[in-house]
């Protein structure tokens, strides 16, 4: 094993994001990209009263277009913890393990400073520690490591990956026709994408909702459980 992974850091991102981190032996979040609205860094998608998916969100004040995320600040004008709490009340009836999961989430969100790329990291560590997955995960913008010059967007992975040392780089399957097979196999890096099987677990609301947030999982399945689920992978190589 000599393996990498590299993702911008999300909001308690689903199943899949979880299982490249347990399948990589070093995780690194990427930082210094443009902010996207609308996208996962400041947002999730839980269920709701009617066991329909909805989204949680964490407000982000008003900024240049260009700006990255390591740069992009919360708006603490409103109280937005509260308000991602109380959306997690309608699993206190149903869900069997809402008492421990909301103590991960309490946790994530006593962080006590104004930046989303922090929090994000912040919730992708603490539920790495209540599913016992070891991987040391660092912000790129923190590592400070010397790169070549970036041409290319799929070129950040693989300078990243040489630059550590790695010999295999591993991406989630969306990626697929972003990256140049070719590029990588130049330089004797192995690129391979993560699929995650994703398989339904009992919800307690009639029908599957699957792709959720981590947070979902958690409440309704033990830690053992969800490693199971994380172990249900194919390796795809181009």
């Amino acid at each position: 094993m000599n393996r990498i992974g590299i993702m911008q850091p999300y909001l308690f991102p689903y199943l899949g994001y979880y299982a490249l981190i347990q399948y990589t032996d070093y995780f690194v979040l990427f930082d210094t990209p443009q902010y996207i609205r609308k996208g996962w860094i400041n947002r999730n998608r839980i269920l709701d009263a009617k066991g329909e998916p909805c989204y949680f969100t964490v407000p982000v004040e008003k900024a240049e277009r260009e700006r990255s995320i390591l740069y992009t600040k919360i708006s603490n004008t409103v109280n937005w913890k509260q308000k991602i709490e109380g959306q997690l009340l309608v699993y206190k009836k149903k869900a069997p393990y809402y008492e421990q999961t909301m103590s991960v989430v309490a946790d994530v969100l006593n962080y006590q400073g104004d930046s989303i790329c922090e929090l994000a990291g912040r919730s992708i560590k603490k539920v790495c520690d209540y599913l016992d997955i070891k991987r040391q995960i660092d912000f790129f913008s923190k590592m400070q490591i010397d790169i070549t010059t970036v041409e290319q967007p799929d070129e950040w992975a693989l300078y990243i990956t040489k630059a550590l040392g790695y010999e295999t780089y591993v991406n989630p399957p969306g990626g697929m026709s972003f990256f140049r097979t070719e590029l990588y196999k130049e330089h004797n890096i192995d690129l391979q994408f993560l699929k995650i099987q994703l398989q339904p677990y009992v919800q307690r609301n009639g029908n599957f909702q699957e792709g959720l947030s981590i947070i979902d999982a958690m409440m309704f399945c033990k830690p053992d459980e969800i490693i199971k689920m994380l172990d249900n992978y194919m390796i795809i190589k181009e």
